[in-house]
């Protein structure tokens, strides 16, 4: 098979890494790839935006599927115009991609159909916000509702940060158009569990849950990032907590997209938070997690290109979805200065250490290849990740070979899989 996978970072590294080991695998291309995904793939100078150059392309090099894998292509209706050319595409159409593409969307979507989340209500209009803050009960979250690249997301502990929140999303449009609308949703308490999905319409196939660490600096201080480490399988998503999690809120999502008429095909993320009453929803995904697909992907026994084509013919139910028992631990090497202002360009050296290995990775997400070097061209710069028998000895690994790399102004988190200690 011919294949394209449209993205450039760590995720797509993580899927370029899975979609190289299978057999049926002829040739791999990528749109615009990166650095890392450069060692499977042939990458090429398009952008996830550029629908029709990728369109164009995929009919040029006769590619049978092509994997969209950010967010921006999926919302804005990628798939459909792939479709339409006649190419097969994994990943939900523009109509079910909004399950991630509009907040407000996805709260109606569980308030009408009983799915389990936090009590909230959607503004799109400032004052009326304002208004409602005024007797809200604290703390609340405030939610930009389109897309904003995991940062759109607000924890105000009392109503001066609410008001100032209003003005940050919705009056200064600090996250774009995603700010027209808003969510304001209580505060919810509890672990947090990230679980990733396979879906064709109506099976939903449930892979190993993870965990994201989204602050930028330890013990959960510092700003909202795209997340600065994650580890796999959580200890806390237990087999009872997944069974009960698919009859309340896995299944019923899937089935809920389907009665709306928007046939979901591709991956759920659900973002779960492990409240007192019981699981509930934070957020959905439309597409593997970034960094969680690092963690979970190496772990995955399955031939990629069998599920994937599975989602896509509404054959999933005859897969065996099957994870190796053991455990893995992601942490991102970042820009100093990351999720504000970074320096570019700065060379990064022991990246061949990782070579061959499949215990330990090193997934690129900001880098660019220049003159024979790699170089750093982003905030978060590489997930490293590594194997183990169990969670402990995965992060001893891991934070070891963080170790290997090195380049000017990296910065990391010390503090990834802290909470597995407490098992």
């Amino acid at each position: 098979m011919n294949v394209m996978i449209v993205g450039g970072g760590g995720r797509e590294h993580a899927i370029a890494l899975s979609v190289s080991k299978s057999s049926r695998l002829t040739k791999l291309y990528a749109a615009p790839g990166n650095a890392g995904i450069a060692e499977y793939a042939e990458c090429v100078p398009i952008g996830v935006m550029e629908f029709e150059k990728l369109r164009d392309f995929a009919l040029e090099k006769k590619v049978d599927l092509v994997i969209v894998a950010p967010d921006d292509p999926l919302a804005a209706g990628l798939v459909d115009v792939l479709e339409e050319a006649g190419l097969k595409a994994f990943g939900p159409r523009k109509n079910a991609a909004i399950l991630e593409g509009s907040k407000a969307f996805s709260k109606d979507l569980m308030k009408k159909y009983n799915i389990p989340t936090a009590a909230y209500e959607n503004f799109d209009d400032a004052d009326a916000a304002l208004r409602y803050l005024e007797s809200a009960k604290y703390p609340v979250v405030l939610k930009a509702d389109g897309l904003a690249l995991g940062k759109g997301v607000l924890i105000c502990m009392n109503h001066d940060e609410a008001v100032a929140g209003v003005r940050e999303i919705m009056q200064d449009k600090k996250f774009g158009n995603a700010g027209n609308r808003m969510v304001v949703e209580e505060f919810m308490t509890g672990r947090e569990v990230s679980v990733l999905s396979y879906v064709d319409g109506k099976t939903i196939k449930i892979m190993s849950s993870a965990q994201d660490h989204k602050r930028a600096k330890d013990n959960d201080q510092g700003l909202n990032t795209g997340g600065m480490g994650t580890f796999s399988p959580s200890p806390f998503f237990t087999k009872e907590l997944q069974e009960e999690c698919m009859k309340t809120i896995f299944q019923p999502t899937v089935d809920a997209m389907a009665a709306e008429g928007r046939e979901f095909k591709g991956v759920i993320f659900f973002g779960l938070m492990l409240t007192k009453d019981g699981p509930k929803v934070l957020e959905y995904n439309a597409r593997f997690g970034d960094p969680e697909a690092q963690v979970v992907l190496p772990r995955m026994k399955n031939d990629i290109l069998d599920v994937m084509e599975a989602c896509i013919d509404g054959t999933l139910d005859k897969i065996d979805l099957q994870f190796e028992d053991n455990a893995a631990v992601c942490v991102v090497l970042a820009s100093d200065g990351y999720p504000l202002a970074y320096e570019k360009g700065k060379e990064i050296t022991g990246l061949e250490k990782f070579k061959g290995s499949d215990e330990y990775f090193c997934f690129h997400a900001g880098t660019k290849a220049a003159d024979g070097k790699i170089l750093t061209n982003g905030g978060r710069v590489l997930g490293v990740t590594a194997k183990g028998s169990d969670l402990k000895e995965a992060r001893k690994k891991a934070y070891e070979a963080t170790e290997w790399v090195q380049f000017e102004n990296k910065y990391m988190r010390h503090d990834i899989g802290k909470a597995i200690d407490e098992v």
